[in-house]
C-alpha cells in the first residue's frame, strides 16, 4: 500500500472544531504512528503514542483505559519498556491540538472525548512483515499474544466502528 495522501486528511482536520483531539487506531503495523508523526509535524500538534503507555506486552486494555484522562488534562505514566515497570509521570499541553496514536486510542470512553477518530486497515501479512521490520526480534516473540489482545479490544469496544473514517477504505 502506498503512503497516505496527507492533503485531504489535513482539510478534514481543518474543517472541524479548533483545537482539535484526533484518535488514530488500527492494528499493530498498520501505518499509525507514520500517519500520526505526519500529522502532528504538519499541523504542529502535540502527539502521544499509546506505545508509550502501554504497560508491558499484556496491557493494551490498560493502556487504552489511560487515553480519556490524556484527552482531559494531557498527563499519563510513561511505561519503561528497558527495566519492564513504571517509568516517570509525563505530559503534553492541552490548550492546543493533540494526536493519540496506537492499539486501543478508539474506544467507547476515549471516542465522545474526540473530535476525529481514525481507524488504520491493512492486509494481515503486510502489517505483521512491517511491525517486525521496524521493531525486528524484539516484538516477534510478543506478536501472536499482541495481536490477540488487538482483536479481542477492538471486537469488545467497536472501535472499527466507532471510528468516523477508515482508511484506506
Amino acid at each position: 500500500m502506498t503512503e497516505l495522501a496527507l492533503d485531504p486528511l489535513l482539510a478534514r482536520l481543518a474543517g472541524g472544531p479548533q483545537p482539535w483531539v484526533l484518535l488514530v487506531d488500527g492494528r499493530s503495523g498498520a501505518g499509525k504512528t507514520v500517519l500520526a508523526t505526519r500529522i502532528a509535524e504538519a499541523t504542529g500538534a502535540n502527539l502521544v503514542s499509546l506505545d508509550d503507555v502501554y504497560p508491558g506486552w499484556d496491557g493494551l486494555a490498560e493502556g487504552a483505559a489511560a487515553v480519556p484522562d490524556i484527552i482531559r488534562d494531557g498527563r499519563w505514566r510513561r511505561w519503561d519498556w528497558a527495566t519492564d515497570r513504571p517509568g516517570e509521570g509525563a505530559s503534553v499541553e492541552r490548550t492546543g491540538s493533540l494526536v493519540v496514536e496506537g492499539c486501543g486510542a478508539i474506544s467507547r470512553a476515549s471516542r465522545p472525548l474526540a473530535d476525529h477518530a481514525w481507524w488504520l486497515e491493512r492486509d494481515a501479512a503486510e502489517r505483521k512483515a512491517r511491525a517486525l521490520a521496524r521493531d525486528g526480534e524484539a516484538y516477534a516473540p510478543h506478536w501472536d499474544r499482541w495481536a490477540a489482545q488487538e482483536v479481542a479490544f477492538a471486537a469488545a469496544e467497536g472501535s472499527r466502528e466507532l471510528a468516523d473514517l477508515v482508511l484506506p477504505d
